[in-house]
C-alpha cells in the first residue's frame, strides 16, 4: 500500500513538473496586466489583439494552408507507399522499412538543412513551395508507418477475391483495400497535419521572405520580448494539437480494439 502511494506521488511530480509551464502559460493568456510577476484580473483582449495582428493572421493563414496541403499530398503518396512496401518480400521490406525510419528518427535540425542545401544546389528559391515539400517529406514517414498496421490486419485474400470475380486492380483498389484500411490513413492525416502544425526547425531553413508560420512568428516575438498575445497564441496551438493528438489516440485505440 506504502509503495503504491509513492508511485502515485513519483507519477504526480513528474506530471506537474511536465505540465506546470503549460498550465502558467495558459492561465497568464487571460492575464489583464502585461507583467507576468502580477495577476490584474480576467481578461480576453489579448486574444482581440493576436487576430488583429496582421502578422499573425499571415502566418495562421499559411501555417494552415501549409498543413492541409501537405498533410493531403503526404497522406496519398505514404498510403500507396505503404500498400507497396506490404507487398514487398521479406528481405526487400526490411530494407525499405529501415530507410523510412531514417527521417524519424534524425534529428530535425539535420533533415531541415539537407532540405535547404538540395533546394539551394538544384537553384530552387526558398519561399512557399520549398516550405511545402519540405512538410511533405518530413510527413510521409509518419503516414506510412500509420497505414502500414492496418494493412497488417486486412485479410489479404480479400483483395484476390475481387480480382478473381473480375474487379481491375484499381476498383479492387478503391472499393476493398481503401475501406480496409482507412481508420490507418485518417490517423496518419491527422498526425502529418499535426506535425507540419507544430514543425519550427524544418519551415526554418527552408522559407523565403515573406512566407512564415507560426512557430516561425513565436520565435520572432520571443526574441524581442515575451507578450501577452504569444501567451494567447501558444494557448490556441495547445488546444489544436491537443484536441487532434486526442481524435488520434482515440482512432488508435479503436484499431487495437479489432486486433482478435
Amino acid at each position: 500500500m506504502v509503495g503504491r502511494t509513492i508511485k502515485r506521488i513519483y507519477i504526480g511530480i513528474i506530471f506537474l513538473f511536465l505540465y506546470a509551464p503549460i498550465l502558467v502559460l495558459i492561465i497568464y493568456s487571460f492575464n489583464e496586466s502585461k507583467s507576468r510577476g502580477h495577476w490584474g484580473g480576467f481578461t480576453l483582449k489579448w486574444y482581440g489583439e493576436l487576430f488583429r495582428d496582421p502578422d499573425i493572421i499571415k502566418a495562421l493563414y499559411y501555417t494552415f494552408i501549409v498543413a492541409l496541403l501537405s498533410s493531403l499530398i503526404s497522406t496519398v503518396i505514404g498510403t500507396f507507399a505503404a500498400i507497396g512496401i506490404h507487398n514487398m518480400g521479406l528481405f526487400g521490406k526490411k530494407i525499405v522499412l529501415n530507410i523510412n525510419y531514417l527521417p524519424v528518427l534524425n534529428p530535425d535540425i539535420v533533415t531541415g538543412v539537407a532540405l535547404m542545401t538540395l533546394f539551394v544546389s538544384v537553384n530552387m528559391r526558398l519561399g512557399f513551395l520549398t516550405m511545402l515539400i519540405s512538410h511533405v517529406m518530413f510527413n510521409i514517414p509518419y503516414v506510412i508507418l500509420s497505414v502500414l498496421p492496418k494493412l497488417r490486419q486486412m485479410n489479404r485474400h480479400m483483395a484476390e477475391a475481387a480480382l478473381d470475380l473480375g474487379a481491375t486492380p484499381f476498383y479492387a483498389m478503391r472499393k476493398v483495400v481503401i475501406p480496409e484500411i482507412m481508420p490507418g490513413v485518417v490517423t496518419g492525416a491527422l498526425m502529418a497535419f499535426t506535425l507540419s502544425v507544430d514543425d519550427f526547425v524544418i519551415s526554418f531553413f527552408n522559407t523565403g521572405s515573406g512566407v512564415t508560420n507560426l512557430s516561425i512568428v513565436i520565435y520572432s516575438m520571443a526574441r524581442r520580448g515575451i507578450k501577452p498575445s504569444i501567451n494567447a497564441l501558444s494557448t490556441i496551438m495547445l488546444l489544436t494539437v491537443a484536441v487532434l493528438l486526442l481524435v488520434i489516440n482515440k482512432r488508435t485505440a479503436k484499431g487495437d480494439e479489432l486486433i482478435p
